[in-house]
């Protein structure tokens, strides 16, 4: 953005967040829009939506997005031009998942004996581990952990990487991510190196590209996005899965699940379970035949 980088912070009661977030996810002009969403007083019963636009156009229509799903209150707050995400990312808490212990550089030297550790350097991507749609999909991932072993594992809309990394650094042997935004996929492949994994990145649309599907079929397919993509690749993930295969879908809030378990039942998968944080959901589906 040319101007000040801006925050936008919208408040209400869990039925509007949830609608407000719904709007975002359905205006295609907002498609890359990076924001969280997440219960801020229990007691109050008030949910919060953050959001980081990248341009002046997208602030001004993620704010006038919220303000149309009404209940919400919504400000917007000018942020420091200088380092900004990386002095918000100093704060935040390390992740405890299961076995897997994801960090930022800040938390060096706290990791459990007993955990697979993740450091991960956000950068410009999402997917920092806090946010309830990557927690889903560590918790399902630690969890069919516990019956079996992906040999080979696909990441679709891998931004920082820490979904196909954690899948490598906990034995697979093949770890592919793609995403379609180019300073993503670098800061991945950068994560991968910063913790000694083989995972690898490229950027691509879609399952079509060929070190997608010359990796393939997969044990495994994560694909952490939104739902109307997940609805629109239900059949490109169940070719790019083995028979008996496994998808971790994530992305989708709560009110979102029917749409998205319907477009895979459909397809002949079998949903074994539903990881719900926050207002997200992760949906965990067996390739049947």
């Amino acid at each position: 953005m040319s101007e000040s980088a801006v925050q936008i912070i919208a408040r209400g009661p869990r039925a509007a967040a949830e609608a407000g977030a719904a709007r975002l996810d359905a205006d295609p002009a907002l498609e890359g829009a990076t924001y969280s969403i997440l219960e801020e007083d229990e007691d109050r019963g008030v949910w919060r939506i953050d959001a980081f636009p990248t341009s002046r156009e997208e602030a001004d229509g993620v704010a006038a997005t919220l303000r149309e799903a009404g209940g919400l209150s919504v400000a917007v707050e000018d942020l420091a031009d200088e380092d900004w995400l990386a002095m918000s990312l100093s704060g935040l808490p390390p992740v405890r998942a299961g076995r897997f212990f994801v960090y930022g550089a800040h938390d060096q030297g706290r990791v459990p004996p007993n955990a697979i550790p993740l450091r991960i350097d956000a950068g410009a991507a999402f997917g920092t581990g806090h946010h309830g749609t990557t927690v889903g999909c560590l918790l399902a991932l630690d969890d069919l952990l516990k019956r079996r072993r992906f040999e080979r594992v696909l990441d679709v809309g891998a931004g920082t990487g820490l979904l196909a990394i954690a899948a490598d650094l906990s034995g697979s042997k093949v770890a592919v991510g793609t995403d379609i935004d180019g300073p993503s996929v670098r800061i991945a492949n950068e994560n991968a190196a910063l913790n000694g994994s083989r995972a690898r990145f490229v950027h691509a649309s879609g399952l079509n590209h060929t070190a997608v599907r010359g990796q393939g079929p997969y044990d495994l397919v994560f694909a952490n996005i939104l739902a109307p993509p997940l609805v629109a690749l239900a059949q490109d993930i169940r070719t790019a899965l083995k028979p008996g295969g496994w998808a971790i879908l994530s992305g989708l809030l709560r009110s979102q699940e029917r749409r998205v378990t319907a477009a895979y039942l459909s397809r002949g998968f079998r949903l074994h379970r539903r990881i719900r944080r926050d207002a997200w959901s992760a949906l965990v589906l067996e390739k049947m035949g």
